[in-house]
């Protein structure tokens, strides 16, 4: 998967409000979906004016930076402007991730239930984050895991031609470790096969050393890495 694909299915499958081009940056407004659908990109070289210029039009002061973009990251850290999140990317054949689930563990819906959309707010994925899900055109899904009788993680999942990308999963803290996200990736995977994609790909931040682990364990390679810079 190259870095060009991943922008591509991530802003299919997670698309910000709007977004425009200045000079050789692309600028987002994100209406407070979260420093992925609000971050500036670059295409291509620029100037010091052309940073200047998007710096001075960008809704959120966020840039986010590729491995390709080491002008771009070195003139920031230079102004100031500090690492936010370091994220690596995730990607595996969707045939590889399939798999046969008990009966009610999880199941595809679109629009969330609530008990979806309590669980994304008890871990932060507001009314802002489901308006991003909102937006996206293409064939799309909310993923509910249960344990027993009690729902205990959730995900976003939605397809952009052959491409699946999975966002948004969260897991009750009091429920994580008992292989409740492995199901969500399982169902995606199983939801992703009949939409006709064929690859499934996701992204976490480097910190989150438990879920890289669980991203490993199923074959998942690495296919990317990106970090953000702030003001």
């Amino acid at each position: 998967m190259t870095p060009e694909q991943l922008s591509e299915v991530m802003e299919a499958t997670w698309p910000p409000l709007r977004r425009w081009p200045l000079g050789p940056f692309t600028l987002r407004d994100g209406a407070g979906g979260g420093k992925r659908v609000s971050a500036a990109s670059l295409q291509g070289d620029f100037t010091a004016a052309d940073l200047d210029a998007a710096i001075a039009a960008m809704t959120t002061p966020i840039v986010l930076i590729r491995q390709s973009d080491t002008a771009l990251d070195a003139a920031l850290a230079s102004a100031g402007w500090h690492i936010v999140d370091p994220v690596v990317a995730y990607a595996a054949p969707v045939a590889q991730l399939r798999a046969e689930l008990p009966p009610l563990s999880a199941f595809p819906h679109w629009p969330p239930l609530e008990i979806a959309r309590s669980i994304w707010a008890e871990g932060g994925i507001g009314p802002a984050r489901l308006n991003v899900m909102d937006r996206v055109e293409g064939p799309k899904a909310a993923i509910l895991a249960r344990v027993g009788d009690r729902p205990v993680g959730v995900t976003f999942v939605a397809c952009h031609g052959a491409e699946a990308m999975l966002h948004a999963l969260e897991v009750r803290p009091d429920c994580r470790r008992h292989g409740a996200g492995r199901t969500l990736l399982h169902a995606a995977a199983n939801w992703a096969a009949e939409e006709g994609a064929r690859r499934l790909s996701l992204v976490v931040t480097q910190q989150n050393a438990a879920a890289r682990a669980l991203y490993t364990r199923l074959g998942m390679e690495t296919v990317g890495q990106y970090h953000y810079r702030a003001k």
